[in-house]
Parts: C-alpha cells; structure tokens; sequence
C-alpha cells in the first residue's frame, strides 16, 4: 500500500534584506513623511507618484556599478522580451517622467514623492534590499538659487522632524570644485576618465570612516582592508593625492572664508571658478534668509557617492551626541543629501536639462530620531468594548462608533470566547481600558469601565478574594450617556 504523502506546505520565511515593518514604525515613518511632505507643500512643490517598475535601460547607466540588467538591480524580461526593473531611486524615475512629458510640464518642473526602492545588493546589518526614500526635486532650472533653495529644504525638514538647531547640519560643497583640481592633477574630464574620477569621488566619501591615510591609499594603489579584500585606488600620482587631501580640508566655519580659499586652490580652471561662484551665490541666498553657519556650513569633503552629479553637492547629518544601549557613543552621520544632475533628463532628449534635489532615508532618519528621543510618543490602543451577548451586538457597535466620534480609538471584539479570553486579547493589544456591558448593565443604562492594566498592579497587593471584592480596583460603573467623558478622562490618567 501505497504511503499517504503529506499535503506541502511552504515554509513562512521573508526573503534576506526584507524587513516586515510593525505598526509603531510604520506610524513614526508616516509621521515623518507627514512633516517633510508639508516642508516640500509650503515651498510650493507638488506631489507626483512614479510606478516601481521602470524599462532598465531608463534606470541607465546610473546604476551603482553596471549598466546591465540584475547588476544592482531587481529585474524581469516582460512579455515582450524587454527588461524591467524595480527602481532603484526616485530619481531615474523622476528624469523619465519629465521627458516623457516635457512639453506639457512647467519648467521649472517641482515635484515630491516618497516610496519604496530596491537594490539588489549583499544585505547587512542596516542594509536593506528594500526601504522608503522621500525625495524633492526641481527640473529646468540653472544655476545655483535652486541648490540654494534645496539646501534650505533639507533644514526645514530637520526642524519640522523636531530637531533642535545645533543637532544637525548640512553641510555643502560642489564637484565642480573638485573637478578643477583634478583636471590640474592630470586627470581628463572626459568619459575615459569618469572611472578614475568616481573612485576618486568614492575614495574622498569614505574620509569619516578610514581617515586620511586610509583615503590616501585608496586615490593612489589602492587598499587591503581588515578582512583582507582589497580595494583597487585611483592610481593619481603624488602631487594629485596631496592636491585631493589638501582640497577636503579646506573648509572653514565662515562660509566666505571657505569660498576665498577655494578661490585660491582652483588657480586657473574654467569649472572650478564656476564652482566657487556658485557657492558665493547659495552663501549670499542663505545669508538673506536667516540660515547661518549653524544650520548650513561649507565642507570640501562632502562629495556624494552617486556618479551623477555635476553641481553642488550637500548632506544632512546629525550631530547630536546618540548613544547606544550599552551607553557607547553612536554616530549617525549623513542622514539625506543631494545636488544638482544635469544630465540625467539629457539622456532621453539630447539637451540640456538642468535639475537639482534632495532626499532622505525614512527608515534611517527614523531610527536616528529614536535614539535621541526626538520620536512622539506611540499610538495608545483601542478602548476595547467586549462582548457579553452577542444579542447585544448592535448596542456595543453604538458605544464603539460614540466613543469614535469623541475621538477615542475603539474596537468591539469581533472573535470568539468568553470575557477572560477577550480580556487576555486587551493584555497582549496593550489596552487601557476595556467596556463590560451585560444584560444587567445595559437594562440600567449603565457601563463598566476597567482600566487593566491598573486594576494588574492592585491586584498584586490583594491578598484575599473578600479584599478583592471590597475593592473593584480601578473598575467604575456610570450611566451610559457618561461613557465617552469617563473614558476620555480615564484615559488622560
């Protein structure tokens, strides 16, 4: 006789660098896309939606290595043979909507979105396959007033997330200044050279973390790390590394200082003097309008990762003293940037189309405003209206939809059981309060309020079930049309 198989049954496992997002987080990262969304509305921006999927050769060659499909990126062929991939920014997105669209859109074109987006990289602690970035963006308009109102976007999301001034600060520099020096370093600025400028560009990133002489290696050999891998360098000779090095430490707190001695460093080239123009041109803009050196400095190292960037270049960072559990100091960092990039929407029209943004990790900038305590404090749970006769359902419904219209979250247990187990439900909700309403209550119009979790603690301190009795800890019965004010101020206690 033939054995029975077992019916299959998938095993309930997520896929690596997927994270299934609980419900205070999902409320704190809402919140947060709230008050930056109301930034982005009160600088007149407009809200625009891009679909997940785009054609992989719009994502283009700003992928973070290749331009190939699956090399960075999630991707499918689609029926018609063509390559699909999820997005992997905001960005790529945003370039092939306007140019698919640019006559029709106003230029400048200024849109805000959030949404997920996925890369198809090793996952690692606080590296994920998939987050929710919040971008603003402002296409078809030059020169350096956009940067300037970008960087002003950047501190009013800070403060509008209830930062104070003094823990944050974002802080700005512009490529074109480091493309002046490398141009003077022997460096082209041509397409064959674009590979030795973004390990250049990648080498002077990682400044914070492996320190000069680890930066120096990387723009010349190379270097091995800790676990033995090794990173090939930009391979610039001496004087062109000691020029990059000199270059990232040039910034001074008076922002003028800073343009006056970049004006110096970049001597004669045509692209370094627009660099310091245009930062002459965001320090008089941010001067005018109030946002000092305490709030937006100049800093010769901040360059961006991305490849794509052609203009000025800025980060927001955290500067709060953040420690972690164990009390050890934590350091945040940049928590959001942007510039200005050109030529992505010149890529689908073969003109140039000037554009500049800014954009945030949510799930990040969430958990940095964790750490300080700048988070609001949690949702409270339902009010919990039990059920004691089912025949009385359209009554508890009514109580529920009363307390809702005063503005109290309130739930009527749909399951099964009886009282206790409803009860042990409101335990593991985190319930305040639970509504009892039997036969005997709701024929006096009355209801009984219990607040759980006080009437727990009581309970420790009663020893005997006549004590118990005398007591009703934390239990009140009043009339039914009181309900709603009992409650509201219950659960103000």
């Amino acid at each position: 006789m033939a054995k029975k198989q077992k019916p299959f049954r998938p095993k309930a496992r997520r896929p690596r660098g997927f994270e299934d997002r609980p419900a205070d987080a999902i409320r704190s990262e809402t919140a947060l896309i709230a008050k930056a969304f109301a930034v982005y509305e009160s600088f007149g921006f407009e809200p625009l939606q891009t679909p997940a999927f785009e054609y992989a050769d719009a994502l283009g060659k700003f992928l973070p290595d290749e331009d190939r499909p699956n090399v960075g990126v999630f991707a499918l062929q689609d029926d018609d043979e063509q390559w699909l991939s999820l997005r992997y920014d905001l960005t790529a997105p945003l370039a092939r909507f306007v140019a698919e669209h640019y006559d029709a859109l106003p230029k400048p074109f200024r849109r805000y979105q959030a949404g997920s987006v996925f890369r198809n990289e090793k996952p690692g602690p606080g590296r994920f396959r998939e987050f929710t970035q919040c971008d603003a963006d402002t296409v078809g308009a030059g020169g350096a007033v956009a940067d300037a109102e970008m960087i002003m976007v950047a501190a009013e999301i800070a403060r509008a997330a209830g930062l104070s001034d003094g823990q944050y600060a974002v802080r700005v520099n512009n490529r074109k200044l480091l493309d002046g020096i490398l141009e003077a370093s022997g460096v082209p600025n041509t397409q064959a050279g674009s590979v030795q400028r973004l390990q250049v560009l990648r080498a002077i990133d990682k400044l914070d973390r492996l320190g000069e002489d680890g930066v120096e290696a990387l723009l010349g050999k190379g270097r091995e790390d800790e676990s033995g891998d090794y990173t090939d360098g930009a391979k610039l000779d001496p004087a062109g590394i000691k020029a990059v090095l000199g270059f990232t430490t040039a910034s001074d707190p008076d922002r003028q200082a800073t343009v006056a001695t970049l004006s110096g460093l970049v001597g004669p080239s045509d692209r370094g003097r627009q660099g310091v123009d245009e930062l002459a041109e965001i320090d008089r803009l941010l001067s005018a309008t109030g946002f000092g050196p305490d709030r937006v400095s100049f800093d010769t190292s901040v360059v961006r990762g991305l490849g794509y960037y052609t203009g000025p270049v800025f980060e927001l960072e955290l500067l709060a003293d953040i420690t972690d559990r164990k009390g050890r100091p934590v350091r945040i960092g940049s928590i959001g940037g942007g510039g200005r990039y050109d030529d992505l929407v010149s890529r689908f029209r073969g003109q140039p189309v000037p554009a500049t943004g800014f954009s945030f990790g949510v799930s990040r900038f969430v958990s940095a405003l964790e750490r300080m305590g700048a988070v609001e404090a949690a949702v409270q749970p339902p009010v919990l209206v039990t059920v004691f006769d089912r025949g009385l359902l359209p009554h508890y419904f009514a109580l529920a939809s009363e307390l809702r219209a005063a503005g109290i979250r309130a739930e009527v247990f749909t399951g099964s059981g009886n009282v206790t187990k409803q009860l042990k439900y409101a335990d593991r909700r985190g319930v305040k309060l639970a509504v009892l309403v039997g036969s005997d209550e709701h024929e006096a119009g009355e209801v009984t309020i219990k607040d759980l979790p006080l009437g727990a603690d009581m309970a420790k301190a009663i020893e005997t079930n006549e004590e118990w009795k005398s007591a009703r800890p934390a239990q009140r019965t009043v009339p039914r049309d009181q309900a709603a004010a009992v409650i509201a101020e219950m659960l103000e206690d």
